[in-house]
């Protein structure tokens, strides 16, 4: 559906504030969506980004009615993963693993299966069936060695799954390789090697600080405390004195 071109300008700047605010600030994200949307709901774009949106803001239902009609304008399958992902996040996790059953996941791409597959391991551990989900994430794309844009988060996932099972020691060394294949620093697999070696991380520059701040307060607030009353009535003196000295300056000069 094409807009006139004042309108289309509009859509188009909320949707780059949305893409721009997602990540790091995902409600300022979901009010520029509401806006896109009340302005060209019949745009499919539209409809999808306020579905991730409102996906980032856990907001599922929403999410969810949001990509069902993107995916009535479209025709596309792409969005598959992401509604049975909102399934699991609406306490459905049966529904995705039906949904991970259909024949809408044979026509995803190689990322979208993949995809596909860490939200039905999901669900899996969702319904309390660990082993199984350790069993769906077992696939070629785990076993290859090449590292692709999944990878990270695939090999995250089944070390997750590991560690829940009880399998610390494959869980390290699949963290290990979530990390290896993680450049972005997209997963947090460094913290929970650490956490598994038992390396505590300390703020040291935050103790500084803290150190820095009592050895400057502590003195201040005893001298305040402690100073003896006579001596206001000392300093007064020394004013009048200093005032003295001053005028008799003056006068020598005039």
């Amino acid at each position: 559906m094409s807009l006139p071109k004042t309108l289309a300008e509009d859509v188009a700047r909320n949707l780059v504030m949305v893409a721009r605010l997602i990540d790091e600030d995902p409600e300022e994200a979901y009010a520029y969506a509401r806006i896109a949307l009340r302005l060209a709901s019949r745009v499919a774009a539209v409809r999808e980004a306020a579905g991730f949106a409102a996906y980032a803001t856990q907001k599922y239902a929403e999410a969810l009615a949001e990509f069902r009609a993107s995916r009535r304008m479209t025709g596309s399958v792409d969005l598959w993963p992401v509604m049975a992902d909102c399934e699991r996040g609406l306490g459905r996790p049966e529904r995705a693993m039906a949904m991970a059953g259909e024949p809408e996941v044979q026509k995803l791409d190689k990322a979208g299966q993949v995809e596909m597959r860490l939200v039905a391991a999901g669900a899996r551990r969702d319904m309390g069936q660990i082993d199984a989900a350790i069993v769906t994430l077992q696939s070629p794309e785990l076993a290859s060695s090449s590292i692709q844009p999944w990878t990270p988060r695939l090999r995250y996932a089944y070390a997750d799954a590991l560690l829940e099972a009880g399998r610390e020691d494959e869980a390290r060394e699949w963290f290990g390789k979530a990390l290896e294949a993680d450049k972005d620093g997209s997963t947090d697999a460094s913290d929970r090697l650490a956490e598994l070696d038992g390396v505590a991380f300390v703020d040291v520059l935050g103790d500084d600080e803290d150190e820095e701040s009592v050895e400057t307060d502590g003195p201040v607030s005893s001298s305040l405390d402690d100073s003896p009353e006579g001596d206001d009535e000392d300093d007064e003196d020394e004013d009048e004195d200093v005032d003295v000295d001053e005028r008799g300056d003056r006068a020598d000069k005039a």
